[in-house]
Parts: structure tokens; sequence; C-alpha cells
């Protein structure tokens, strides 16, 4: 992206594929803002008492007929097992018919008998809903280590297929919160040839956010009917331009993972232009909710759009973009509202990308800060302090050596983060 952003304002988040501008939540074209889930899909909640008392921690989602599977999960070496059983399903059948979230417990590094508590929970929930164990695919989150409770897994799963009937997104999206503040989900509909379908998006995640292939967990469910290799496809595609580049802290969950079914409830296809409108819908969707996860990072009160554009390759813009976002000196400076411009060109610097220092050109808030090896705008200081009192904060980065480009969102860090990661497990 090359300069434009005037007076620290960022420009809407619009899926077209060319496009490298920044996003904000409340900027993203939205053209249904009710929270119903599409034809065919019905949900329910149950609390199980996992970690707190009073709260639904247990969550349901049931399409009446079979829905194409799309999936991709964490590339931690330590997978939990409830992301190894979906791995299975995904690869062996290519569809399923409901999604089953418990929080409280990760179900990761468990074992043998962690893997067997999960396919159990499956089981539990088939017998009393008539689906097959392997129509149910598992997503759980909590602390890494701990056994899944499964007497509290028994008395619950009784009172959570009783509930099912909802249409509401968020009754799900708040079964499987943690540290979130607020329950992260939205609908839009989409007009196709054939007619109208919509798409819901549901997500949870606040910390332990650093995906690479998904992030935390996310359900992403469309009653259009689409062919396997499509929706896979799109799939793919709309997470690595979003999901994929947002970062709070630079961990990857053991955890992650992100569904999409495609159920065809609507009767409606999608196939050519319609496929790719279906596509740009859902890169609009998850645009906004990963942009959700990033504004609720654990003790954050900003979201970097750091922008890099004229790397010597995409990889190489890719590897400076998620240098600045990590770098706890910049994160830090954000969050005090510090126009230290100084440690993003140092974080530039280290981020073994092709490097040449008369060319590097930094852009905050829109301002010019740094070009041809030294500072510029220095009367504008007090201008610039004021822009970084905004939530959404600009970086643009400019290499001036090829045509790589890459953008990424990521969090400032503030005290919060420390508490309530020094305590999380009391």
């Amino acid at each position: 992206m090359t300069a434009g952003i005037l007076q620290g304002k960022i420009p809407a988040f619009f899926s077209s594929f060319s496009s490298r501008k920044p996003m904000t939540g409340k900027d993203v074209p939205m053209s249904d803002t009710r929270n119903d889930l599409p034809l065919g899909f019905s949900a329910g909640t149950a609390a199980a008492g996992f970690k707190k008392a009073g709260r639904d921690d247990l969550g349901l989602i049931v399409s009446d007929r079979p829905a194409v599977l799309a999936g991709l999960f964490t590339t931690n070496a330590f997978k939990a097992a409830p992301v190894q059983v979906c791995q299975q399903t995904l690869r062996e059948y290519g569809t399923c018919r409901a999604v089953l979230a418990n929080s409280g417990q990760a179900n990761a590094c468990t074992g043998d008998e962690g893997l067997e508590n999960c396919l159990e929970t499956r089981r539990m929930v088939a017998a009393l809903t008539g689906l097959a164990p392997h129509e149910i695919m598992p997503m759980s989150t909590g602390v890494i280590g701990d056994q899944l409770r499964m007497d509290r897994w028994r008395e619950a799963v009784p009172a959570l297929v009783e509930s099912l009937g909802s249409r509401d997104a968020e009754g799900f999206t708040r079964a499987f919160m943690t540290t979130d503040a607020f329950p992260k989900f939205a609908s839009i509909t989409v007009p196709l040839s054939g007619g109208t379908v919509r798409l819901t998006g549901m997500a949870k995640g606040a910390g332990m956010i650093c995906p690479n292939m998904a992030t935390m967990l996310a359900v992403m469910l469309t009653d259009a009917e689409v062919d396997r290799e499509t929706w896979q496809a799109m799939f793919a595609r709309a997470v690595d331009r979003t999901f994929n580049r947002v970062s709070v802290d630079g961990d990857t969950s053991t955890n992650d993972t992100i569904l999409g079914l495609a159920n065809g409830a609507s009767g409606i296809r999608a196939e050519g232009g319609d496929a790719a409108l279906l596509e740009k819908g859902l890169t609009d969707i998850l645009g906004r909710i990963s942009y959700m996860l990033v504004k609720d990072g654990e003790g954050a009160s900003k979201v970097m759009h750091i922008t890099v554009s004229g790397a010597a390759s995409d990889e190489d813009a890719c590897r400076i973009a998620r240098t600045v976002g990590h770098s706890q000196l910049v994160k830090t400076a954000i969050y005090g509202q510090d126009a230290n411009w100084g440690r993003i060109v140092a974080a530039v610097g280290r981020s073994g990308a092709r490097v040449d220092p008369a060319r590097v050109r930094l852009v905050l808030c829109g301002i010019e800060r740094f070009r041809d090896g030294r500072p510029v705008n220095g009367n504008k200081e007090a201008e610039l302090a004021e822009l970084l009192k905004a939530t959404d904060i600009p970086v643009e980065i400019h290499m001036g050596l090829g045509d790589g480009c890459y953008d990424l969102r990521a969090s400032d860090l503030g005290h919060e983060y420390v508490s309530l990661n020094a305590d999380y497990r009391s």
C-alpha cells in the first residue's frame, strides 16, 4: 500500500482481493446486522460448571442435513485432542452435521485418555440426537493439561440437547468464551443470482493469538449450496486474508480451529460468479470477526494496522510486519501513546528481511516520520500525540525495494495482559 492514509483515519475493509487497505470492525460493510443463524441450523447451550458456576460453557450447533465441511487448524506440534479428531473427520468424510464446543477445559496434552474422552463426548451427544458420532465436530478451549471432567459432561449433555432450537448466534458464542470481554459474532446476507444466502460467523479469543492456519476457535455457517473443493479453497483463502493476519501476543494455541459448514438449506447454489460473491462475503465477515479478536486482546486498548509495501518479496513483507507487530517495545509505546518511531524502524532492521536503510519510509498515523535514513516532520510531535489517542493506529512501512507487500493487525500491550496471564488458572 502506498501513502495516503490521512490524519490516522482507517479506510473501510472491503474484500476486493487486490485491496491491501487496513480495516476496522465498525467500517466493514454489513448487509444484515441480525444475529440469526442461517437456514437449517439450530443451537443450544448448557452450564456444565467446567470452570465457573452459573454460566453456559457448553454449546452445540446442529444442521438439519449434512453440511459440506471446511477446516483449518493450528500448526502447533502439540495439537489438542479435538483438533486431531476434527482433522481426521475432515480427511475421511468431508461433511458433518454438528459442532460441539466447550470452554474451561482445553483437552490438550492429555494423551490417549484425552483422545478417548473427546470421542466419548461425541458419542454422548450422538446417542441423544440420532447423529452419528463422526458427524459431530468437537472444539475445546481452556487450560492445557487438564483432563475433561467427564462426570460433568454426562450431567450436562441431556440439558444441552434439550436446549436445541435457538437460531441465536450470541448464545453459542458466549458458551465458548474464556477471557473474552465480549462475544464475537456477525451475520450478513449475500445476494446471488438465484436468491439470497446467509453467512454467520462466531469466534472466541483474546489471548494466545498468533495464528498460522487458524486462530483460536471459530465457526462459520452458511445455507448456500457449494461443492466441497470450492468451499475448502475459498475458506482457506478467506482465512489467510483475515484470521491469519492478526496477532495479540505472538503465541499460537494448541487448540486453534476454524470450521466452515455449508448445508445448502437455502437451495441456492454458489458456482462460477456466484462462488466469487460468496467468497467475498465470507472474507468480509471473517475480516470483521478477526478484527474483534485483536480489539479484545487481553489488556489491549488499540489495534495497529501495519501495512508493508515495496519489500523485496511478499515473504519479506510478512517478516517485517510480524516483527513490528510482535515487538514488545513497539506494542508498549503504542499503548503509552508514545510516538517512538525509532522502535518501529529498529524492528524493521532486525526482521531478517532485506533492508536498505536509505530507502525505508515510515508513516505513522498519516504523518511521515522517517525518510532517506533520517527523521522528518519533527515539528508534528504534538499532532501525532493526539492521533495516537485513537483506537485504530495505522503504521505504514515503505521499503523501496520491490513489489512485496503484506498487512497485519496487532494489538498493543498493556498492564492488564500481565495481570490476566500471571493468574490465569485461579
